[in-house]
């Protein structure tokens, strides 16, 4: 009986021993709409960490992306998340009017990954040809409290705009923006993604639109984490000449409680496959290891760093 007793005692202590490793093994990768840019590189990662992570249980979670995201890892809801860094670094802050409740101090760092393009798209019959053309109009600035919608406010602040300048702002996610922009009931949309996101690769193949410029001393004007760049010719159906835009880089982010070699070898998948998210999606060719410290405005997970470190890679930008 003893035995017995003491057998089952030690099957139990080993069983309950056995739980946070397993509870480890489930790996919720936070993305955003489907429409964005984010989920099919999410679903291109769960792949990823199928085949090369060991024991790991990819999944992929449609969330409203980057202040959703952060919160679910502060709380342990997800293991590694897709943001934009302005908002990682308001998160980061605790800044309540962002969508924060407090500091989000679990957060640590994986990557940089691929800039997001703030691309303002009208319709052509809207009349709206520059940012100042959006007075009295129609607009969209992405899901409430969301990345994209940081972003919105921030660049209409830069070119001397507020919500109230507005005719209507809805905040929707890319693709119910889209069809509101088809039925006109919208004029103009701000989606932050990388370029050739499909809702607006949708949208300009199915009404004719107009790419609108944000100017370099509007850019300069928001300043950082904004950077100048260009969307190129032909982007988009109907598109013809480049359009000078903003681009705020995007991160993926983890939490405290991950353990180093489970990070490690998350971002070790992430720099050996390179090609299959690019072939998810165009955005993530712009994923290059030697930016992977970019700027980074939370601490770097130990796992994460311990990769870098062993190729050479330094913290570049601030």
């Amino acid at each position: 009986m003893t035995r017995r007793l003491l057998g089952a005692a030690a099957a139990f202590a080993l069983g309950g021993a056995s739980i946070p490793a397993q509870a480890q093994d489930f790996v919720n990768i936070l993305t955003g709409g489907t429409s964005g840019v984010y989920y099919p590189l999410g679903v291109a990662l769960s792949k990823v960490f199928s085949d090369k992570v060991p024991g790991s249980r990819p999944s992929v979670q449609a969330t409203k992306a980057s202040v959703e995201n952060l919160n679910l890892l502060q709380q342990g809801k997800g293991e590694i998340g897709f943001t934009l860094g302005d908002s990682l670094a308001l998160g980061w802050a605790g800044d309540e009017e962002a969508g924060f409740k407090g500091k989000l101090d679990k957060l640590r760092g994986i990557t940089a990954i691929y800039p997001n393009y703030i691309q303002i798209v009208a319709s052509k019959d809207s009349g709206i040809k520059t940012l100042a053309d959006l007075k009295g109009k129609r607009l969209s600035v992405g899901a409430p409290k969301s990345g994209t919608e940081l972003n919105a406010r921030a660049i209409l602040s830069g070119a001397g705009l507020t919500y109230k300048d507005l005719g209507k702002v809805e905040y929707l996610p890319f693709g119910e923006s889209v069809e509101l922009m088809k039925n006109r009931q919208l004029d103009a949309t701000l989606q932050s993604a990388g370029l050739g996101v499909s809702s607006i690769r949708d949208l300009a193949s199915s009404v004719p639109i107009v790419v609108v410029e944000i100017p370099a001393a509007v850019v300069d004007k928001v300043g950082s984490p904004y950077v100048k760049v260009t969307i190129p010719a032909n982007t988009y159906e109907g598109q013809t000449t480049p359009v000078p835009a903003a681009a705020v880089v995007n991160y993926l982010v983890t939490h405290s409680g991950m353990s180093d070699e489970k990070v490690y070898q998350m971002t070790k998948a992430i720099y050996e496959s390179l090609p299959d998210l690019t072939a998810a999606h165009a955005a993530a060719r712009d994923i290059k290891l030697e930016s992977a410290l970019t700027g980074m405005p939370v601490p770097m997970h130990p796992g994460a760093q311990k990769y870098f470190d062993e190729k050479g890679v330094k913290k570049q930008g601030s």
